[in-house]
């Protein structure tokens, strides 16, 4: 453990990325942008509300469950079968093992505290930046967890807003994190059988904005042999594999998936809901990858899940990789990774984790990990990437695979810059008249969702004032 430690107080020079040093040479503007209280912030009279779109997280340790239990009902992020039933059977058996990983990140998640920072510096510029649109007032819309994106949409209604800006906090798009949370806007209306007071736009993606580019550059001291992993966000790439024929369905249940450990118990809450196999009873356990197979009557097949349906996020990532390591004149060797897949299904890869693995086994040890797709930090920075595979803390990966110097670039939090590229973001899309991008109005080409069409249809027949 010594040798690890003192290998880690070698730190190599560049890995500090100029989003914390920015920090210090731009306080005036920091003061300036936290000088708002959140007093100020509900007492305005908003002509322009700015709904700060995102996933959340659980600020305390009691917050866990229902965090889970939102997530794992959401059938824009997953399907499930008999999802009412399993959907709260998961969460449940989920809650104490992710609440032990909140404990180890300070107890709670920071995103709610780094996102009203951002929006109090944002629209504390765009007063200054668009008078004609002002007074400016963010408002936060969470997805799983308080405050939720319909408690923030009442709360716009009622403060008479005029024109709202959907702002999704995800530079990349993806079908399962902007386009849920732009779903939950369409079904508020829908299902109170309303049409907005508010005219409504979009902000969907953002994944080449130049100040985002900026931000994620390095100082110029650089070890030549540092590779740079750009680590963003898995998603599944297909369902695994599915057996057919004419009367039955063989769905295969990813037990690991969900972290079940009694597959017996996750079954039978299926078969209750769904009804009994037809014939005999069949179960089939994969002793490797704890997979259950079972036979039901008359349920489709499952559909193909979220990349190989088409969805722009693989691509959007890649474009801002791109355009960070133009800036930077490719001065390192550098790869686009993928985390925090779960289960033995086909996730878009290669892996974070495996990546370090192979990199070490190769003679490459000095290793910048990059979350080029999270601004802020929340669990799968401070735990997954700090924790597990992060030399600051002793993570496993330093003792599996021998690396020297591995370091994670500082998120963007409450850099000043990150606020202004947040308001540029705003303003430029306030001055273009446009409701949403081009891009929004496609649908994935293999999209069984029929709510993304109803979104996209209820966004682009907003009328601007």
């Amino acid at each position: 453990m010594m040798a690890v430690l003192g290998s880690a107080c070698r730190l190599i020079h560049f890995a500090r990325s100029t989003v914390s040093l920015s920090v210090r040479r731009h306080s005036t503007v920091a003061a300036l942008a936290q000088s708002a209280t959140l007093e100020t912030q509900e007492n305005r009279k908003p002509k322009t509300g700015i709904l700060m779109l995102n996933m959340g997280g659980p600020e305390k340790l009691e917050d866990v469950h229902d965090f889970l239990l939102r997530l794992f009902m959401d059938t824009d992020l997953m399907k499930l079968p008999v999802q009412n039933k399993l959907g709260p059977f998961i969460a449940k058996r989920r809650t104490p093992k992710i609440q032990e990983q909140y404990s180890k990140i300070g107890g709670g998640s920071p995103i709610k505290h780094w996102t009203s920072m951002q929006g109090e510096g944002m629209v504390k510029l765009l007063d200054h930046m668009s008078p004609e649109t002002a007074p400016h007032k963010f408002y936060i819309g969470f997805r799983y967890v308080q405050p939720l994106t319909e408690n923030a949409i009442e709360q716009m209604e009622e403060d008479g807003v005029e024109r709202a800006v959907a702002f999704t906090q995800y530079p990349q798009y993806s079908c399962s994190t902007t386009g849920s949370s732009l779903n939950a806007i369409y079904r508020y209306y829908r299902n109170r059988g309303e049409r907005p007071k508010m005219s409504w736009s979009v902000i969907d993606r953002w994944p080449t904005h130049p100040l985002l580019v900026e931000l994620l550059q390095f100082p110029e001291e650089k070890r030549d042999d540092v590779v740079i992993l750009f680590s963003a966000h898995s998603l599944p790439m297909a369902v695994s594999p599915v057996q057919t024929n004419t009367v039955n369905t063989c769905v295969v249940m990813t037990v690991h998936e969900v972290n079940i450990r009694s597959e017996r118990t996750a079954q039978r809450i299926v078969t209750q809901q769904i009804g009994s196999p037809s014939g005999p009873p069949e179960e089939e356990q994969d002793e490797g990858s704890s997979m259950v197979l079972t036979p039901w009557r008359n349920l489709k097949e499952l559909k193909t899940l979220v990349v190989n349906r088409g969805d722009p996020y693989p691509q959007e990532v890649g474009a801002t990789v791109q355009r960070v390591m133009e800036r930077l004149g490719h001065c390192n060797p550098y790869r686009l990774v993928w985390q925090s897949k779960v289960g033995p299904m086909a996730w878009l890869g290669p892996q974070t984790d495996e990546v370090i693995k192979g990199l070490c086994e190769r003679g490459k040890k000095n290793i910048l990990l990059v979350p080029i797709a999270f601004t802020s930090d929340h669990i799968e920075t401070l735990h997954e990437l700090d924790i597990e595979y992060g030399q600051s803390s002793n993570g496993m990966m330093v003792f599996q695979c021998g690396v020297e110097n591995i370091r994670r670039a500082a998120s963007l939090n409450g850099n000043p810059l990150f606020m202004k590229a947040l308001a540029d973001l705003v303003q430029s899309h306030l001055k273009s008249n446009m409701v949403c991008s081009r891009q929004l109005t496609l649908r994935c080409p293999l999209c069984t969702n029929p709510t993304c069409g109803e979104t996209k249809a209820f966004f682009a027949s907003q009328k601007l004032l």
